[in-house]
């Protein structure tokens, strides 16, 4: 089973930056393709960004693309989304998600199986 923790939300300015992390535990941390979605109210939940275990490859919804990066450091158990130039319509609660060994349908929120309980980001205009 694996647990996973949010962290690195909060309130920031248009144009800011914030950079969210989430430790994972209780699994080969490695071995886990990681994934970022993100849920605002009354909408379903959307994919973000998500880097699989096996290269590093990283993959990014379009409407962040090039403004935040996902990244991964498997010494620490930890995924990170660095987000800059935030934008009001960025504000949502973000989840960590994670799957084993996964390299394809990355996107698709079901083909994750641990999430963690979600960090607030609100971008005031």
């Amino acid at each position: 089973q694996v647990q996973l923790v949010e962290s690195g939300g909060g309130l920031v300015q248009a144009g800011g930056s914030l950079k969210l992390s989430c430790a994972a535990s209780g699994g080969t941390f490695r071995r886990y393709t990681m994934g970022w979605f993100r849920q605002t109210p009354g909408k379903e939940r959307e994919f973000v960004a998500a880097i699989t275990w096996s290269g590093g490859s990283t993959y990014y919804a379009d409407s962040v693309k090039g403004r935040f990066t996902i990244s991964r450091d498997n010494a620490k158990n930890t995924v990170y989304l660095q987000m800059i130039s935030l934008k009001p319509e960025d504000t949502a609660v973000y989840y960590c998600a994670a799957v084993f060994s996964l390299d394809y349908g990355l996107r698709d929120e079901h083909e994750y199986d641990y999430w963690g309980q979600g960090t607030q980001v609100t971008v005031s205009s």
